[in-house]
């Protein structure tokens, strides 16, 4: 079973939906629920996250998603509760949009979703639709009407596809909508709840909608991992990898999304995607040895990073102050799961550097304080700061970062940084020396100044 069509309707029917989880999925969906016409309750069970949406604040950084929220709180189209089952009474579509973090041998984790259809199961209203939001494994609407274990209740695969930072771009303007159901009916109403966005929806069984997700993160990881090894041939060669991936991109077969060569690809979806469709495939018997190549491929990139770093501190980074701007894994988000910054920091200080660190969304801690040890660690700090955080100096402020560093390492491509006064930088530096894994800066006007400069497959 698999069809297409367009979202497109002028029409707007307006429905009850509980969306359960107020992350980086649930948040987004819901608001745009709500923009679109329908009365949405959403349940986050987390006290600090739901006192933030209550008084106003979003507890994520996501562009738009601000006034997206407040215009349908004051529609009256939008409500918090924490009670999943309070959320699911009166609703027609039930939206599960909760973790599912990797487990230990690669396998997605889905006793969040379980708990959460077994908690809403018996409080359902006759004949609601069950949406699975969150990226699951192949299966897993057929694991959920189990665990619900009610014949008037259907199913659906709705798979997400959100770029953090970019979420409320893509949510009310998705390149497509993937909706799967063994009830084409239940899947073309939930289809329809997302009309006005004019996306192409496909229509299939919820196996196919469900590995549909799996491979789109696993194309664009191996994308990545291409441009990133293809950044390393250009420097062996005295190729510009700028121009080689514009060349790339023109290409209307290839187009230049996911061509940017970094320190190495990661965040939520990503890392934890590529390693439960790998884990499926070898469940099913499959040799996946391609995107196999690609995870490799990304762990040998961090080590490249660390490789550029050492070889800027003269071969050892042992007892060398490092400066590091950007531990998110992309700009313009505050999510640091999995981020390719924080493991390259983390092997960093494993070597003995010392590094510290600024990023927009964390705070930074005065420098040299009082109750800062011999080591630089403030006394107490890795009590103070998420367990990610542990082991860094966070400062304040990009220079702060620099401050006696005898290089500064860019990491995530906060624009930000493109605008600092490098002649300042100049100043707090010990040595003045920049690796830039994100190739944001201006080689040849940094050079300029003084600097030291290596970026990525760059001469």
């Amino acid at each position: 079973m698999s069809t297409r069509g367009s979202a497109r309707d002028t029409r707007t029917t307006t429905h009850t939906i509980a969306v359960i989880g107020a992350g980086y999925v649930g948040l987004p969906t819901a608001a745009t629920l709500g923009h679109f016409g329908h009365r949405v309750v959403l349940a986050e069970r987390e006290a600090g996250r739901l006192a933030a949406l209550r008084s106003g604040r979003m507890p994520i950084v996501e562009a738009g998603l601000d006034e997206l929220v407040a215009g349908s709180v004051a529609a009256g189209r939008l409500t918090f509760t924490d009670s999943a089952t309070e959320a699911v009474k009166g609703a027609e579509f039930v939206f599960l949009c909760v973790p599912t973090p990797q487990g230990a041998d690669g396998s997605a984790d889905l006793s969040y979703v379980e708990a959460a259809a077994k908690e809403v199961g018996p409080h359902l209203e006759p004949g609601a639709i069950v949406v699975n939001k969150s990226t699951v494994p192949v299966g897993s609407a057929t694991m959920v009407e189990q665990v619900i274990g009610r014949p008037d209740i259907r199913v659906v695969s709705n798979p997400e596809f959100l770029r953090e930072g970019t979420a409320v771009k893509d949510s009310l303007h998705p390149d497509r909508l993937v909706v799967g159901a063994d009830d084409a009916h239940a899947a073309s109403r939930v289809g329809a709840l997302f009309s006005l966005t004019g996306a192409p929806m496909i229509v299939t069984d919820a196996t196919t909608s469900e590995t549909i997700k799996y491979a789109s993160n696993a194309f664009l990881a191996i994308k990545l991992s291409f441009a990133n090894a293809l950044a390393g041939l250009c420097e062996e060669v005295g190729a510009d990898v700028r121009d080689v991936m514009l060349g790339l991109g023109y290409d209307k077969r290839i187009g230049f999304e996911f061509l940017r060569p970094g320190p190495g690809w990661g965040g939520s979806c990503l890392p934890k995607d590529t390693r439960a469709l790998l884990h499926i495939a070898g469940e099913a018997g499959y040799d996946f040895s391609l995107l196999a190549g690609a995870i490799a491929s990304n762990d040998e990139q961090l080590a490249r990073m660390v490789a550029k770093v050492e070889a800027a501190c003269g071969g050892s980074v042992d007892g060398a102050t490092v400066g590091v701007w950007g531990l998110t894994f992309k700009a313009n988000t505050d999510d640091r799961r999995d981020s390719p910054s924080l493991q390259i920091c983390h092997r960093l200080t494993g070597l003995g550097a010392r590094v510290q660190a600024f990023d927009p969304t964390v705070a930074g801690t005065d420098p040299g304080g009082a109750g800062e040890t011999a080591d630089g660690h403030a006394e107490g700090a890795d009590d103070l700061v998420p367990p990610d955080l542990a082991g860094l100096l966070l400062r304040r402020d990009p220079y702060e970062a620099a401050t006696g560093a005898v290089v500064v390492v860019v990491l995530t491509e906060w624009d930000e940084f493109r605008w600092l006064d490098f002649s300042r930088l100049l100043s707090v530096m010990a040595v003045p020396s920049i690796v830039d894994a994100r190739n944001l800066l201006d080689p040849a006007a940094v050079r300029r100044l003084g600097f030291t400069y290596a970026g990525i497959g760059r001469p």
